[in-house]
C-alpha cells in the first residue's frame, strides 16, 4: 500500500482516525434523566419541559414531539387548510412540503438559489397568487434566509413567514436569533440535528395569541388557564415528555461552544476550497452572524474534475475516510405524495441542479479539532491527484 494510491484502489487512507460522534452526552444528561425519573411526572408536564422552553427561546416557546408537528401545529393555529396555498421549497426534507398537505392545503414550489440553496425571493414573488397564505423558509444547512429581501415581500403581499429552523440552531440574522423574525418558527431536535433527545421540536412566535393557539393544538385543544377537562378547541396531544426536555437542556448547555467551533472549522475549510477549482461551499452572507453548519455544503463541478462523475468522487472520498454525501436525489416535487395535482409547481432549474452537483458534510464532523480539516483537504487533493486511476 501506498500514501499516494487510492484506498479506494488498496492505498493508504488519508484518514485512520474515527470522526466525532454523534449524539455526545455526559454526566449532566445522566442526573437530569434521574431529576426527572425521581420526580415521577414523566410526561409533558414535568418541571424539565417548561425549564427547558426558557433557556431555548427568550420568544413564547412551545414544545412538541417533533420538527413535523411543529410545523403541522403553526399552520393550523393561522387557519391555513384547504383552498390555501403556501410557498415552500423543492430542495429540503419532505416534511416541509408535508405538513402542508397534511393540514389540507397546496404546497407552492419556488426555487432556490444556487449559492445558498435557500429559498429565492424573486422566485417566491413569482409563486405567489391570490390563493397564497404563507411561506415557508427553510435555514438550508444553518443558513437564514434572506430575510431584508423576504420579509418585505410577504408584507406586500399579506404572507404569513413560518421559519423553518430545523438545521438553524443557534444561526443569527443581523444580530437577531433566527425562529422569531417570521410569525412564527419550527425547530426540530431529531437525531441528526444541532441540538437533540433523539426527536423532538419547538415553536417560536412573538405573539402571545398565537402561542396560546399552538400550546392549545398541541395539549388536548385546552386552555392555558381552563380546567384538565375543558376543551374549548380541537387539538391533539404532541406534548414533549420530561425525559426529552432534560436531555436538551443538558445539550443546549454546549451549544454554544459546539456553534462556535462549528463556524470556525468550517472557515477553515472554505479557506482550503477557495484554492480548489470544481468545489463551490455555500455562500455565507456577511449578514449572517451566527451560522450553526448542520450540513456543510459543496457544490461539485464535475468538468474541474476531468469529467469524473460525482458518485466517483464522493466513493473514492470515502474510501479515503471522509464522510461526504450527496443530500437529496431529486427535487420533492417528484416525490408520489407532492406531484401534480397535490402540489403546484413553478419551475426549479437550480434544485435540479443542486440534486445533482451538492456534496455535503454532516454537523458532527466539524467538531473535530482543526487540524482535523486538513484531512478533508488532503483527501479532495489526493482525489484530483488519482482522477486517471478513477477513470
Amino acid at each position: 500500500m501506498t500514501k499516494t494510491e487510492l484506498a479506494l484502489h488498496g492505498g493508504q487512507p488519508v484518514r485512520t482516525q474515527p470522526w466525532p460522534s454523534w449524539p455526545q452526552w455526559d454526566e449532566t444528561e445522566r442526573a437530569g434523566l434521574l431529576a426527572v425519573l425521581e420526580r415521577g411526572e414523566w410526561g409533558g408536564y414535568d418541571t424539565a419541559v417548561t425549564e427547558f422552553e426558557s433557556a431555548f427561546a427568550a420568544q413564547f416557546c412551545v414544545t412538541t414531539v417533533n420538527g413535523t408537528t411543529t410545523l403541522e401545529t403553526a399552520l393550523r393555529a393561522l387557519n391555513i387548510g384547504p383552498g390555501d396555498e403556501v410557498v415552500v421549497p423543492p430542495y429540503t426534507f419532505i416534511a416541509t412540503a408535508a405538513s402542508v398537505r397534511t393540514v389540507g392545503a397546496t404546497p407552492v414550489f419556488a426555487d432556490v438559489d444556487l449559492e445558498t440553496w435557500n429559498l429565492s425571493t424573486p422566485a417566491v414573488e413569482a409563486a405567489v397568487s391570490d390563493r397564497t397564505k404563507a411561506v415557508i423558509p427553510v435555514h438550508f444547512g444553518g443558513l437564514p434566509v434572506d430575510f431584508d429581501s423576504l420579509l418585505p415581500l410577504a408584507q406586500r403581499h399579506n404572507l404569513f413567514v413560518i421559519e423553518d429552523a430545523a438545521h438553524a440552531h443557534g444561526s443569527g440574522w443581523n444580530g437577531q436569533p433566527v425562529g422569531a423574525l417570521g410569525v412564527a418558527g419550527s425547530f426540530s431536535f431529531q437525531a441528526s440535528k444541532n441540538l437533540t433527545a433523539g426527536e423532538g421540536g419547538a415553536l417560536l412566535t412573538n405573539d402571545p395569541q398565537l402561542a396560546e393557539r399552538m400550546w392549545s393544538i398541541a395539549n388536548c385543544g385546552r386552555s392555558p388557564d381552563g380546567h384538565g377537562y375543558e376543551h374549548p378547541n380541537l387539538g391533539t396531544n404532541l406534548r414533549l415528555s420530561g425525559w426529552q426536555a432534560a436531555v436538551l437542556s443538558a445539550g443546549l448547555t454546549r451549544l454554544d461552544d459546539q456553534l462556535q467551533r462549528r463556524m470556525s472549522n468550517a472557515r477553515r475549510l472554505r479557506g482550503f476550497l477557495d484554492e480548489i477549482d470544481g468545489l463551490a461551499p455555500q455562500r455565507w452572507d456577511p449578514r449572517v452572524d451566527a451560522h450553526a453548519h448542520h450540513i456543510f455544503l459543496m457544490r461539485y463541478d464535475a468538468d474541474s474534475f476531468a469529467g469524473l462523475p460525482r458518485r466517483a468522487f464522493i466513493s473514492a472520498l470515502r474510501a479515503e475516510n471522509i464522510p461526504v454525501g450527496p443530500l437529496y436525489p431529486y427535487p420533492l416535487y417528484h416525490q408520489p405524495p407532492l406531484v401534480e395535482p397535490y402540489s403546484r409547481i413553478t419551475p426549479c432549474p437550480n434544485s435540479e441542479l443542486l440534486c445533482r452537483q451538492t456534496v455535503s458534510i454532516s454537523q458532527n464532523i466539524l467538531l473535530a479539532e482543526p487540524h482535523e480539516m486538513d484531512d478533508i483537504l488532503q483527501a479532495i487533493l489526493k482525489v484530483r491527484q488519482n482522477i486517471a486511476a478513477l477513470h
